[in-house]
């Protein structure tokens, strides 16, 4: 009794303090800085096709670990997860059709946030005593903002983030869909099973992480994608209903009707733009940390071929999933919208076992990338306070904490936790592209107005090295 008491208090602070941060003030910083960057970076998401161009270019005379692909891989495996499938569920349920479309338009503005920061990754990463190049905000604030305790303050942020977004509740999300299914697997099995795998992969460092991501990202999307198309071929009547709803309760107040629960314009948007960046995290910073040891000839380069990770993840990914979801309760009025993070299970197994089968399989392998992506993020965090004899110790953490996810059994907590982690990260991230706007300008300008984006950067090329 005493324990369940601790939970409900645990879980109303959470929700408080979720609900603080994500007000007025965080949601207008966040998308105004996605118009701002959009603006004065001319629209950077029009070169979309020039950076499919480089995805697997190899440029001559470089330096680096990994290629352009690998890292947006591994970016995408961090980024595509249980945000595209139970966050935009939890969206379309408490937030109402209307969520999609935030959710989208956060996706499409963030792609010239997701540029601005991989540019900054890159441009002032540095290297270490052993010769591996590191990089993300934190070195962008301390080197290029010249503001040492900001870059603390994100790298702490993003070292605690890293068990919300990355770990509990991928563990936690995935768990739940298993039990559900018809599988019926326990919770228990799940986390050993998740703790095998992930550590097995861990053992391999950067490049372990890569190739796997380099063979799941596109695989697990193929099947998930293969699932909606069934759900909504199932339903093909009501997807273009389901789209008209979506575009109209963004803009105007809905009463409750049919599937669905009422909503207005400001929670549709606090919950689509909440779970737009939960989604591909731009503006977080997270992602960025995976540029810096790329082999690119400049930091713009590299950025390009970064931007075109929120298209895939939130353009493509959670507007298909809310679609979907939309278009079945359209069909199915009758389906219970209460649980949000299992609507999606209950819509895909509308159509049948093999939809289940897809989801379950879609979900798993989405959950494993995202734990394997974000341990790399957490890891670097963590290395930039306190050095390399941290990261054994965050390794075996990090394991038991995709354990302690997939058997806790409220995960209303584990999702507001979550939100309270991404947006203390977002603002010492924010703070660093606005500021430094200048360098953003003077990048952006040689190298892609001014089409020298093959032209080799020393600065880059013979990074500082760490003291």
């Amino acid at each position: 009794m005493l324990a369940a008491h601790m939970l409900e208090f645990i879980d109303q602070f959470l929700s408080d303090a979720s609900s603080f941060l994500w007000g007025y003030i965080l949601l207008f910083c966040l998308l105004g800085t996605h118009l701002y960057l959009t603006v004065i970076l001319r629209f950077p998401q029009r070169h979309f096709f020039t950076a499919l161009r480089y995805y697997f270019h190899r440029p001559q005379g470089s330096d680096g670990h990994i290629s352009h692909f690998s890292s947006l891989m591994v970016s995408l495996a961090a980024n595509v997860g249980t945000g595209n499938i139970v966050g935009v569920a939890v969206a379309v349920s408490t937030g109402g059709p209307g969520a999609v479309f935030w959710c989208t338009l956060t996706g499409v503005l963030g792609m010239a946030t997701r540029y601005a920061e991989s540019l900054l990754a890159t441009r002032y990463r540095v290297r270490d005593a052993a010769g591996n190049l590191k990089g993300g905000p934190m070195y962008a604030l301390e080197r290029g903002l010249r503001c040492k305790w900001l870059a603390v303050l994100f790298a702490l942020f993003t070292a605690i983030a890293a068990f919300g977004i990355g770990n509990i509740t991928q563990a936690n999300a995935v768990s739940r869909v298993l039990a559900e299914s018809a599988l019926q697997v326990p919770s228990w099995l799940t986390g050993v099973v998740l703790v095998v795998l992930v550590a097995a992969v861990l053992l391999g460092g950067l490049q372990g992480i890569s190739r796997v991501c380099s063979a799941c990202v596109p695989t697990m999307s193929i099947i998930y994608i293969a699932g909606c198309c069934l759900v909504l071929g199932s339903y093909a009547d009501s997807v273009w209903p389901a789209i008209c709803l979506i575009c109209e309760s963004a803009f105007t107040d809905q009463a409750a009707t049919g599937g669905f629960i009422g909503s207005t314009i400001m929670i549709a948007m606090q919950n689509g733009v909440k779970r737009g960046l939960f989604s591909n995290e731009a503006g977080m910073g997270s992602s960025p940390i995976v540029s810096a040891p790329v082999n690119t000839p400049n930091a713009v380069q590299q950025a390009l071929v970064a931007s075109t990770g929120p298209f895939w993840d939130t353009v493509v990914i959670c507007n298909l999933t809310g679609i979907t979801l939309t278009t079945a309760l359209l069909a199915r009025p009758d389906m219970a919208v209460g649980s949000g993070d299992l609507l999606t299970h209950s819509a895909f197994t509308s159509v049948g076992a093999l939809g289940g089968i897809l989801l379950t399989i879609s979900l798993a392998t989405f959950v494993i990338s995202t734990l394997l992506g974000w341990s790399y993020f957490g890891e670097k965090a963590l290395e930039y306070l306190g050095g390399a004899r941290l990261i054994t110790p965050y390794r075996v953490l990090w394991v038991i904490a995709v354990f302690v996810g997939s058997v806790i059994p409220k995960s209303s907590i584990v999702w507001n936790f979550a939100d309270c982690a991404n947006a203390l990260m977002a603002l010492p991230n924010l703070i660093c592209m606005v500021g430094l706007t200048p360098v953003l300008l003077q990048q952006t300008r040689y190298y892609l107005w001014q089409n020298n984006l093959d032209e080799v950067d020393l600065a880059i090329q013979n990074p500082p090295t760490e003291p």
